[in-house]
Formats: C-alpha cells, sequence, structure tokens
C-alpha cells in the first residue's frame, strides 16, 4: 500500500472528532496518509477547532445532514489513497491497529474489506460482525419476541454468538464504524448505495463486495476502541417508531435492503 485515505463520518461531535484524530496521528505511524472529515451538518466553529489543533486535517463539508452514504462516499471521491480508512468520529485507534490491517490486505488480495475488533473503554467486545440480517432479525431485535426462545435463536445466528471473537473470519458483513477497504474493489463494486440515509448502508455494501469476488474479514489482532451508543433504540417497540427517528429511520433502511435482497 502506497498511500492510506481515511475518511472520519462526523455530525456534531467535534470533541469526539479531536479524539478520533489523535489517536490517527499517535497510532498511524509509518504510512503515508491523508485524513478527511466528511462534516454532516457542518459548523463553522467546529471546522475551526478542529483546524487548530489538527491543521492537516481536509474538510468535506456539507450544510444539511445528507446521511452517511453521501457523506462518506464525498469523502472516498475526494482522497487518493490505495485503501480507505473509514472511521465514524466516535472511534480511537489502539496500538498498531491499522499498520495490521494494512499489512493483512497486502498479503491477502482477495480480501475487500477488513474489520478491526471494536471494544468499549471497559475493554468489552463489541459485536461488529453479523450474518447478513433478514426481516426475522428486525422482529427479534425491535419486539418482545427477541426475549423468547424463537428470538434469541434468531439473534444468536445474526450475531454469530458460538464464535470466538478473538480469531480472525470471515464474515457476511462488518460494521462501517471502521473498516479498512481497498480502493480497486471500490472501483469494481461502486460507492456506498445512497438510497440509504444512514443504517443498513453498511450491510448492502459488505453483500455487493462479496457478490463482486471479494472477502470481509475481521481481524481482532486489530482493536479500537468505539464510544457506541445505539440512537435506534430508546424507548422500545412501537414507541420507537412514534417518537425516535433513528427508530424510523432504521426501519425505512430495512425495507429498502429487504426489497433489494428478499425477506
Amino acid at each position: 500500500m502506497n498511500k492510506l485515505s481515511i475518511i472520519i463520518s462526523h455530525h456534531n461531535t467535534p470533541e469526539l472528532l479531536n479524539l478520533c484524530i489523535k489517536s490517527i496521528e499517535e497510532t498511524v505511524k509509518g504510512l503515508d496518509y491523508e485524513v478527511f472529515v466528511a462534516d454532516s451538518e457542518s459548523k463553522e466553529d467546529n471546522r475551526n477547532f478542529i483546524k487548530e489543533k489538527h491543521p492537516e486535517v481536509k474538510f468535506v463539508a456539507f450544510r444539511k445532514n445528507l446521511g452517511y452514504s453521501k457523506t462518506v462516499n464525498a469523502g472516498i471521491k475526494a482522497s487518493e489513497g490505495d485503501c480507505v480508512l473509514i472511521l465514524n468520529a466516535d472511534i480511537i485507534i489502539l496500538g498498531n491497529a491499522v499498520s495490521e490491517m494494512a499489512d493483512f490486505m497486502d498479503e491477502n488480495p482477495k480480501v475487500g474489506i477488513v474489520a478491526p475488533q471494536l471494544v468499549d473503554f471497559t475493554n468489552n467486545i463489541q459485536a461488529s460482525c453479523f450474518s447478513n440480517p433478514n426481516f426475522k432479525t428486525v422482529i427479534a431485535r425491535r419486539t418482545f419476541l427477541g426475549k423468547t426462545k424463537w428470538g434469541k435463536m434468531v439473534l444468536d445466528k445474526f450475531t454469530m454468538a458460538d464464535w470466538d471473537k478473538n480469531s480472525n473470519r470471515e464474515v457476511d458483513w462488518a460494521q462501517g464504524s471502521a473498516i479498512l477497504v481497498r480502493r480497486e474493489a471500490i472501483e469494481k463494486v461502486g460507492l456506498f448505495d445512497e438510497e440509504f440515509f444512514m443504517y443498513f448502508d453498511d450491510a448492502d455494501w459488505c453483500r455487493r463486495f462479496w457478490q463482486k469476488g471479494y472477502k470481509v474479514v475481521y481481524l481482532p489482532s486489530a482493536k479500537m476502541a468505539h464510544y457506541y451508543h445505539r440512537s435506534s433504540k430508546k424507548f422500545g417497540a412501537i414507541f420507537d417508531l412514534i417518537f425516535n427517528k433513528y427508530a424510523r429511520t432504521h426501519i425505512i433502511s430495512a425495507i429498502k435492503y429487504f426489497k433489494k435482497y428478499g425477506f
């Protein structure tokens, strides 16, 4: 890999963004890299705050929130690296994670996406790789049926609960919070599907990578910390659909995904 492009998806969390960029500067050493912030509902004060601390960072700024897919795609288009590291602003890179991911990709030309192990700030492993979702998955995750024997079976299959998350594995899809992607593969697969405002965009992208013959691999030796907040689930069941706009967006994206691939 000659050059690495890092695209950070950001929406009004400048303090988290600052920590994310600091972790890049402290850990991504020995690599030629560039950093773009794909900034939704961009605010001048936030941009100035980051520019003062990290003048090398470039912004791809949008006045409106156009959604994850459109903003990250814009960052990818503006970048020029052989590989693209896509991060949420709430990610902190740990140790030599990026170098390990880059080396793994160099050694495995059929791999299109590499995902690190995500941990919380008490070092508990987060679920970040999954089986392809189906309609039963959404029902089990969003209703009381998830607590039944049937629901637990569905969710265990979805989260691959029987797998030791400390071992390498090819996976159906990896959470887009932190993924390293081969540029050559992007050119063949295409960018994120912009029909997805947010949610299911990563599941769709990984599925398309597999369809084009590229593998998606989870690499647990590469670790990153994730300040995870599940914004689409707050009240539960029907109340989320009424009061939580993120839950409604999640359901809309799920319907688009299942229309594309089947229920």
